[in-house]
């Protein structure tokens, strides 16, 4: 395997790890949780549903095939972390969701050449910003995930939960 492209998925592993341990010791009534009055904190059950459809649709990507725009998204970019745990999918389909597009983004990163990671992106609005297939997985898998979980760490605290 390409060297760079090990890196990526060794990092892409240990995330997940971290995504798990993040999560694992929850309750339901914890994934819509805001421990600070007045202030609105990205937590689990937003994080979640934030994350989960990157690593479906960058597998697509990398394998060539057809995948949804996540624009719409009802967690996407410009959405509010709700307190209600009724707005969200339970803790058990959430983890589900996330971690089998995890799991489907490690698949198609062990079968990616560093040809595929060099293709255009195939979707338009991304094409400034992601201009080839690479720059999107390396962002959105490795720093956008990173980012997020760091901020379910900070949140975690914030609820006076143990680190990880």
């Amino acid at each position: 395997m390409d060297p760079a492209l090990a890196a990526i998925l060794r990092s892409f592993r240990k995330q997940r790890d971290y995504a798990q341990r993040l999560t694992a010791d929850l309750t339901g009534a914890d994934m819509v949780r805001q421990p600070i009055s007045g202030i609105t904190l990205n937590h689990a059950a937003w994080t979640l549903s934030h994350l989960a459809p990157y690593p479906p649709i960058l597998a697509a990507i990398l394998r060539q095939e057809p995948f949804e725009d996540p624009l719409n998204s009802p967690a996407g970019r410009g959405s509010t972390p709700l307190p209600d745990a009724a707005a969200y999918p339970p803790k058990a389909a959430l983890l589900e969701a996330f971690f089998t597009g995890h799991d489907d983004l490690e698949r198609a990163l062990e079968g990616a050449t560093p040809a595929d990671f060099a293709r255009p992106i195939p979707l338009p609005r991304w094409a400034e910003r992601f201009p080839l297939v690479g720059d999107a997985v390396v962002h959105l898998a490795l720093h956008h995930e990173s980012a997020h979980l760091g901020q379910l760490s900070a949140w975690r605290r914030a609820c006076g939960l143990p680190p990880v």
